[in-house]
């Protein structure tokens, strides 16, 4: 596990002697930190059940060009727990399942997704508000819903106006972005993905329960995403001058904030595709193979 977050440390195996760099995309975009270009801020698109067919029509036309998905996902906090014990010390199917536990048990409220292109560069947002959570009958941390509600998520707008979770699961079928064998290779992305990706599994298999060990998650996630899952919480553990946090780690290489849901689900999508593609190409010179599969809070 990443060590920057306090868990046991895993190191990468050393590069090769000598790698020459791999190029960035044409349109890839540093932070203003950087020599280059700024990167743009990225409008997001909120998704609600009058416009989820033209929002979706969208989501599918830019799939087909995208490279690389960023997925985020807020849920209801966590109701299930180590019991006082350290996090730190569990094995890692002690860790999976805590997670299990809570995805099965919860709803999930809202998924952001951000797509980019190697040729266009960044295709958009689109933030999903999916309105199955009953606050009154289905579990939930009361804390987290009200840390939610101050960033601007309100539940029960998600109740009244907001989309199935199974109709977020058609689309994203029908756009290519699950089951990779569909369409080009992509890349997933995520920041301290555990969570974020469990409840993605869950929402693609229409609810169904998450796999029963590790070997069977990872090769769940296999079959959803392919093979190039990436998570920016263990890639910038690695790099000494990178702040803690997701947020912390965009402002600090400059990135502009999302346009229009700064702080929810979609807006967290974009920061970790920006700064993956800041690490990718700045810090590790575009061979991340080493971070492949590795998901920070299980691996």
């Amino acid at each position: 596990m990443n060590p920057a977050a306090g868990m046991f440390p895993v190191f990468p195996p050393p590069p090769p002697f000598y790698t020459f760099p791999v190029q960035p995309p044409p349109y890839f975009h540093h932070a203003p930190m950087s020599p280059v270009w700024p990167s743009p801020a990225v409008p997001v698109r909120s998704v609600w059940a009058y416009n989820f067919n033209a929002e979706s029509d969208s989501l599918r036309s830019a799939a087909r060009r995208a490279r690389y998905v960023a997925v985020n996902v807020h849920y209801p906090g966590v109701v299930h727990h180590a019991g006082g014990q350290d996090h730190n010390t569990l094995t890692a199917e002690q860790r999976y399942a805590l997670v299990k536990a809570n995805v099965d048990g919860l709803t999930p409220l809202q998924v952001g997704v951000a797509l980019y292109g190697n040729d266009d560069g960044y295709l958009g947002a689109w933030e999903f508000n999916l309105r199955d959570f009953r606050p009154r009958a289905d579990p939930h941390d009361e804390k987290s819903l009200a840390y939610l509600a101050r960033r601007g998520l309100n539940v029960g707008a998600l109740r009244d106006h907001g989309v199935r979770a199974d109709m977020l699961c058609a689309t994203l079928f029908e756009s290519g972005l699950i089951s990779p064998r569909r369409g080009p290779p992509r890349s997933w992305i995520t920041y301290a993905g555990a969570y974020h990706v469990a409840y993605l599994v869950k929402i693609v298999t229409r609810g169904a329960a998450l796999p029963e060990d590790v070997a069977g998650f990872d090769d769940a996630v296999r079959r959803y995403l392919g093979n190039q899952v990436y998570d920016v919480a263990w890639m910038a553990g690695d790099c000494p001058a990178m702040p803690l946090g997701l947020e912390r780690i965009a402002a600090h290489l400059g990135f502009h904030l999302p346009l229009w849901s700064p702080q929810l689900a979609a807006a967290a999508g974009v920061r970790a595709l920006q700064v993956f593609m800041h690490l990718k190409y700045g810090e590790f010179g575009g061979n991340v193979q080493m971070y492949r599969g590795l998901l920070e809070g299980l691996h």
